[in-house]
Formats: C-alpha cells, sequence, structure tokens
C-alpha cells in the first residue's frame, strides 16, 4: 500500500519538477545558504541528474569559501553512499546509474552538511526521493556515527502538503531552495 502510494507521488513530483523553470535557481542557492547551521567544514554535494537542480556552481562557491567538498558514490546496492572528496578538475567516472562520481583513488570523507536532491518535500522535513533507499540508509549510518545536518535542495516549487512515508525514511534537517532555507526541528 505505502509503495504504490510512494511510486503515484513520485510520478507526480516528476512532472511537477519537469514543469519548473530554473530561472537562475542555482546561483541564489548562495543567498540562502546557511553557514551558521555548519558544524565543520566537510559537506557533501551531488552530481544532478537531468531535472534536478545543478548545485555545481553553488559547490564551486563553497569551495572558494574554503569548505572541503564530496560527491556521493554507490558503493553496493543496499549498501549506504560512501562520499569521495571532490574538486573542479578532480577526474570523474561514470557510476552507478552513470551517475558521475569521483575516482575511487580520492580520499572518502565522512561529511558533516549533506546537500542531497530529492523530488518532493513537506512543510514539516519529508522527503521524496527516487526510490532506492540510498539516502535514507546513508543518513541512518552518519546519524549512528555522529553529527550530521541533511539538507535537501529543491525549487521551493517542489514543495508537497503531504507524501507517504514509513519508518525507513528519513526526515530533513532543512531544505534549501532558490527562495529560502528552512530548518526543521
Amino acid at each position: 500500500m505505502i509503495a504504490e502510494a510512494k511510486s503515484k507521488a513520485r510520478l507526480l513530483a516528476k512532472q511537477r519538477r519537469q514543469d519548473l523553470g530554473s530561472n537562475g535557481a542555482p546561483s541564489d542557492l548562495i543567498q540562502h545558504f546557511p553557514t551558521s547551521r555548519l558544524r565543520g567544514k566537510q559537506i557533501a554535494g551531488y552530481w544532478p541528474l537531468k531535472g534536478e537542480m545543478d548545485i555545481r556552481p553553488f559547490l564551486l562557491a563553497l569551495s572558494d569559501l574554503g569548505f572541503a567538498l564530496s560527491l556521493p558514490c554507490v558503493s553496493g546496492p543496499s549498501r549506504p553512499l560512501i562520499f569521495r572528496k571532490w574538486g573542479q578538475g578532480d577526474e570523474m567516472r561514470a557510476g552507478h546509474f552513470k551517475v558521475q562520481e569521483p575516482h575511487p583513488h580520492q580520499e572518502e570523507i565522512t561529511p558533516e552538511f549533506v546537500l542531497m536532491p530529492l523530488l518532493a518535500f513537506t512543510a514539516d522535513g519529508k522527503r521524496l526521493g527516487y526510490g532506492g533507499g540510498y539516502y535514507d540508509r546513508t543518513l541512518a549510518k552518519l546519524r549512528a556515527e555522529g553529527d550530521v545536518f541533511a539538507c535537501g535542495v529543491a525549487y521551493a516549487g517542489q514543495e508537497v502538503p503531504e507524501l507517504p512515508t514509513d519508518e525507513h525514511d528519513q526526515p530533513l534537517d532543512g531544505i534549501l531552495t532558490e527562495q529560502f532555507f528552512r530548518a526543521f526541528a
């Protein structure tokens, strides 16, 4: 029942996101980025898939501010993501789902602040991902090991009133959009 509801919500969220225009959104992120929420200098970003907000210019701006960056790498099915050091010009490779990842020789990093893509979010911090559970497993592991801030990145128009969730779904600590940053309790 919940799987069917999530599947339906994903289809609607993908259509909704497709209808949104970027309108310079990635460059607007820096205006709303919550530097006061940072607990350290290790930030994990993501390499955008089609339709996701392209945060690469934003990540480069964070790098210029002195933050160490990493990107997620799939380490295997049903396993948490790992994060490897990344900077502009670093060697990349096509990983799982053909997503660009830092080369395996890059240092593995444990991020303190994780920026993650999503299909939809709610005003109370629920997140709808793609259904693979990678970020849910990863956040559960990171939270069990220490303090991490999980921040979704989306267009403001991806906010929805309600999302189907279950006990495996990890909530967001905050959401960053081209219009605002919001922290959740």
